[in-house]
């Protein structure tokens, strides 16, 4: 800080006393005054005296610059330092312009032109015992505060030099002081010490800021951030936690940012704080979220209030479901509406359970319907056990076993191919005569099943045809004909999201220089290349976490021989846009992010990189419940109050389980007494062009307990545009499975058995037609299927598969379905 410069003037001679006070983070240098005698005639610069030893003088016509290779100061402050200095006359000095010679002059006092400190800069110099060998070095020497009583641990030169703008890159210098200081740390103990002793310089902070909007998520421990933009439109910021090594990496965070431009603080990035290497043994990766987490919230704060100094609006948040032990806080119309259908009608549910169980009803249901439906199923169930809901894979089999239980008609909630599925596996399985019904009398069809269907995608596996050996990875969401065409061209076996990567890494590791093809999904292809891009920069060790028979080279050698469809797509995970993406990073970049495989690379790379520092996961709807339910555990566990937010990165029918587990856990606890309260709070990124929305719905949560008439709003099935998801994106409900009605599922339980044949509409057709080769397209279409059985069963390939794989023009490819 400079403060003040004076400018005395007598003739044509001014004299500038300049007394200057530098300030560093609880320090000062000792105060250091030079003078400067200017001729104001002749805009020179002619001399200068120094009331410290050791300065060389340069003059010029226009500048003079000042240098020394130590700068005496105070010792118990300072050691050594380095001050140059560079000022342009013309630009920073206040005179006359017309001066006139006076035989009985009088001093004249000036201050220095203001601009004069706006382009000042202070520019570091490298700390040389940064690479000191020393293992120990002691924990003062720091950038906020030195070591006084070891020479060699001299503060780093800093310089003040003149500008032509103002400073934009004093934030990153200090990160990379900050990098270098620790990088020269080489035993871990040591780097924690020094974390510990910045913990000691990291200023109270306010106890009235101890509150759960100041609350940093993500960390292990609490953490609690404040900040605010002052008058010049730079931010401050304040933190604090109940851990010491935390409040170690907030006092560094502090030190980088505080008083920072908004740019320097948005141009920071997560990746830039990896280099620091700070980590408890065994606890690093915890650590390193720390450093990212703040550092992510204090970017979150900056955006808000930069908006705010716009004049821009605060972005409209998603609309959202808060669980509690105490019931559902639901807000936004959409999130109200799945609240609603979480308090399922009684009546109905009791109607339910007698239809069921006096007609021997099985019910199979995906996780992807009318949340009211699964609603009234979920509380069914305690009375009726052949109810299941689950992922396509697993209805099938869920089916066989209420077939053997002794039920007589199975009924499928889901889209048309999944109802095919069933029917044909009850057929081989020996349970040709349990009926098998859909939900409505229209087709209930599905994007990805429709793409798989196209003459383009019979063309891509046809070219697929002519390498050898290939597998052809099929997503289950397909229908019999495309998986029967399809095994006759290459060998093809099935997966879901849950199972697509083991599948891949499994039979590369199995069949030597494979082709596989994935398809239909093009943007679950185009993650999983990402995914194994990503893995290319992963540990070996690491990479066996995953799948043990791999490594770093297996899998970039893999990766030119992976192939997926390019025009295939979910409408439901089209909705995800860049404009959802871009509001996720503006408003919840520190929430939890969760993501389905399927989802677009936007939505994928934001949880790729929330996953690295411990903040999402991508994956099948299961790993997203596991993730939810975890995370939620650890909170508890803790026994600290915590509000966790998870975005769900997928369709919003599987809330449901979410809030099951959920208010499970948050039950267990809720008795005991002295247990601290933890929310949960689901956000769900929806675009209005999946929505409809009436007049009365209300914008404001409501609490279950006391909905009264709101019960009765009609909002299918999500938020409308006023609750601020009009842009493009999102987890929209799909439409299809929105077909799958609790009121057509009374209907076709109530008009069982058919013997009026009323219902032939809604029975799951048998398959008839045949392949090409004259093979039955149900008997084809299984094995693909039967394939991934196995597969998940034993964690190999079957060896007919890979035998298929290996010859694949040779005849006999029909397996036994016993």
């Amino acid at each position: 800080f400079l403060d003040p410069f004076w400018l005395f003037a007598r003739d044509n001679v001014a004299f500038f006393a300049i007394s200057t006070l530098c300030l560093f983070r609880g320090s000062a240098c000792s105060v250091f005054c030079f003078s400067i005698i200017h001729n104001t005639s002749t805009n020179a610069l002619v001399t200068a005296k120094v009331r410290t030893p050791h300065f060389d003088l340069i003059t010029t016509n226009s500048s003079l610059s000042l240098s020394s290779s130590v700068f005496a100061a105070s010792s118990s402050v300072m050691d050594s330092a380095t001050v140059a200095m560079r000022a342009s006359s013309s630009s920073y000095f206040s005179k006359s312009p017309n001066p006139i010679s006076n035989p009985n002059p009088k001093p004249r006092l000036y201050r220095l032109n203001s601009t004069f400190f706006k382009h000042l800069k202070c520019k570091q110099t490298p700390n040389h015992d940064l690479n000191s060998s020393s293992p120990s070095p002691s924990p003062s020497r720091t950038p906020l505060k030195p070591n006084s009583r070891d020479p060699s641990s001299s503060f780093p030169c800093w310089a003040v030099t003149s500008s032509p703008s103002p400073t934009t890159d004093q934030a990153a210098f200090k990160l990379q002081r900050l990098i270098s200081e620790f990088q020269s740390l080489a035993e871990p103990v040591d780097r924690v010490k020094r974390l510990l002793h910045y913990a000691s310089l990291l200023p109270p902070f306010d106890e009235s800021l101890r509150v759960t909007e100041n609350r940093v998520m993500g960390c292990t421990v609490q953490v609690w951030l404040d900040a605010r933009m002052d008058g010049d439109g730079k931010l401050r910021f304040a933190a604090d936690s109940d851990s010491e090594i935390t409040k170690g990496f907030c006092s560094c965070l502090v030190w980088v940012l505080d008083g920072a431009a908004p740019e320097e603080v948005l141009s920071l990035k997560t990746d830039d704080l990896a280099a620091l290497n700070i980590g408890l043994h065994g606890r690093g990766n915890s650590r390193v979220n720390t450093w990212h987490n703040v550092l992510v919230s204090m970017q979150k704060r900056t955006k808000a209030f930069v908006a705010e100094r716009g004049g821009k609006p605060p972005g409209e948040p998603f609309p959202s479901l808060v669980i509690t032990a105490g019931g559902i806080h639901a807000k936004g119309s959409y999130a109200e509406a799945q609240a609603r259908f979480l308090s399922p009608d009684e009546l109905k549910v009791q109607e339910l359970v007698n239809v069921l169980r006096e007609k021997k009803i099985g019910v199979v249901a995906h996780f992807y319907m009318d949340p009211e439906v699964q609603g009234v199923l979920t509380a069914a169930q305690k009375q009726w056990p052949h109810i299941h809901i689950s992922d396509s894979l697993v209805m099938a089999d869920s089916a066989i076993k209420m077939a053997k239980a002794g039920c007589q008609f199975i009924t499928v909630l889901g889209v048309d191919f999944m109802s095919e599925n069933v029917r044909a596996i009850l057929d081989q399985a020996g349970f040709a005569k349990v009926g098998v019904y859909r939900m409505s009398n229209e087709r209930i069809g599905c994007s990805l099943a429709d793409a798989a269907n196209a003459p383009a995608y019979m063309d891509y596996l046809g070219g697929a045809s002519m390498s050898s050996p290939s597998l052809h990875v099929v997503y289950i969401n397909t229908s019999l004909e495309t998986k029967a065409y399809a095994h006759e061209l290459v060998p093809t076996i099935t997966c879901t999201s849950s199972n697509v990567v083991q599948t891949i890494l499994q039979a590369f590791a199995q069949v030597h220089n494979l082709n596989v093809w994935y398809g239909p999904d093009s943007y679950m292809g185009a993650n999983i290349v990402e995914l194994f891009r990503q893995m290319t920069v992963m540990t070996d060790e690491e990479i066996a976490e995953i799948h043990p028979k791999h490594n770093r080279n297996s899998i970039r050698s893999l990766l030119p021989r992976l192939h997926y469809y390019q025009d295939g797509t979910c409408i439901v995970h089209h909705l995800f846009g860049h404009e959802v993406v871009e509001k996720i990073n503006e408003i919840y970049c520190d929430a939890f992010l969760t993501a389905h495989l399927e989802v677009p690379g936007e939505m994928f790379s934001l949880a790729m990189e929330a996953k690295r520092r411990g903040m999402g996961v991508v994956g099948s709807t299961q790993n997203i419940l596991d993730f939810i339910t975890q995370r939620v555990q650890e909170a508890l566990d803790r026994n600290v109050s915590d509000h966790l937010q998870f975005l769900l990165g997928t369709e919003s029918g599987m809330v449901t389980s979410i809030v099951a587990e959920v208010r499970k856990l948050l039950g267990s606890v809720k008795s005991s007494s002295g247990r601290a309260e933890v929310n949960v709070e689901i956000v769900f990124p929806v675009s209005s062009d999946s929505v409809t929305r009436t007049s009365r719905s209300s914008p404001l949560g409501l609490n279950l307990g006391q909905a009264g008439e709101f019960m009765n709003v009609p909002v299918i099935p999500g938020v409308a545009s006023g609750e601020g998801c009009s842009i493009h994106g999102g987890c929209a409900s799909c439409p299809y499975m929105k077909m799958n009605s609790l009121s057509s599922l009374l209907k076709v339980c109530h008009h069982l058995p058919d013997d009026k044949h009323s219902l032939s509409a809604y029975e799951a057709g048998r398959f008839s037609l045949r392949t090409p080769h004259g093979k039955l397209i149900a008997d084809v279409g299984c094995e693909p299927i039967l394939y991934m059985r196995h597969f998940q069963a034993t964690k190999n390939l079957p060896e007919k598969l890979v035998d298929h794989i290996l010859h694949p023009n040779e005849n006999g490819r029909s397996i036994s379905f016993s």
